[in-house]
Parts: C-alpha cells; sequence; structure tokens
C-alpha cells in the first residue's frame, strides 16, 4: 500500500522552461514529478531525489549542491477516487510536500515508460496551466515568485 505522503518537484531551466510529463494511466494528464514516500520516515530530500530519477532519468547527486530544494510547503489534498485502490482502506487524504529542482539547460529526459509516455518543457507560466492538478500549477508559479531571477 502507498504512504500518504508525497512530494512533486517542480523541474526547470534558466531560461524558466519546465518540465512537465505526461501519465500513463491517463492520457492529456500533464505534470510535474510526483511520488509517495517508500517509508514513513524517509528523508523528503532522498524520496524527491528518487522521484526525479525513477521518473525521468535525471541523477540530482550529479548536479550542484543547491539544486535541489525543499520549498518547505505541503498540502493535503483529497486522492482521486480512482487511485484509493493503491492506500489503505478508508485513506482518502494525501499530505504533499514540494520541491524544485534546477538543470542544466541540455538535461535529456529518460521517462519510466510504465509510468509516463512523454513530455514537454513549456514556459513556467503555460505549464502551470497545462498541469492537470491546480494545486500542481500553484507549485510551478510559486517556483518563480519567490525567485524572481528563475523567469529572466
Amino acid at each position: 500500500m502507498k504512504i500518504p505522503i508525497s512530494v512533486l518537484v517542480v523541474i526547470y531551466k534558466s531560461n524558466g522552461d519546465v518540465l512537465l510529463i505526461e501519465r500513463a494511466d491517463r492520457a492529456g494528464f500533464w505534470q510535474s514529478v510526483t511520488g509517495s514516500l517508500d517509508a514513513p520516515d524517509e528523508d523528503l530530500s532522498v524520496a524527491a531525489a528518487r522521484e526525479v530519477f525513477e521518473e525521468t532519468g535525471i541523477d540530482v547527486d550529479r548536479l550542484p549542491d543547491g539544486a535541489l530544494s525543499n520549498m518547505h510547503h505541503q498540502i493535503e489534498y483529497t486522492i482521486y477516487p480512482e487511485w484509493r485502490f493503491r492506500y489503505a482502506p478508508g485513506i482518502i487524504h494525501n499530505t504533499e510536500h514540494w520541491f524544485s529542482l534546477q538543470v542544466p539547460d541540455d538535461t535529456s529526459i529518460k521517462l519510466s515508460p510504465r509510468e509516463h509516455v512523454s513530455y514537454q518543457w513549456l514556459p513556467y507560466q503555460e505549464a502551470s496551466k497545462r498541469c492537470f492538478s491546480p494545486s500542481n500549477g500553484q507549485a510551478i508559479q510559486q517556483v518563480f515568485s519567490t525567485n524572481p531571477t528563475r523567469s529572466e
């Protein structure tokens, strides 16, 4: 069963383009990297780096220190009914912790075909509107509102 604690990682380039990936189990559902903790005591940053690698092939350990940043923001949301079977009976809410990750402009992406079928880099304003989850769009906006130099 999945643990109802997760991470969301907004991956972006210096020009403000944000990576969105399309879910394999839902055509047209675009999102940032997301994933649940593997254990209740798993460090959030470790989970974020693991999910980034699993879903995109990007190895956070090969990036400069500070590339992965904990945004120190979390939300609680209601798990979509069609995905509740992944959790213990009665679990309907998930707590999601937000991270950002700046990658080099020439970063290549290797999707996990079991989870995602396509990716695209979009200007952050467009990416925030394209996400199927409103909170994912808010996370993207927050990355760029807290550090205006990121949008230059």
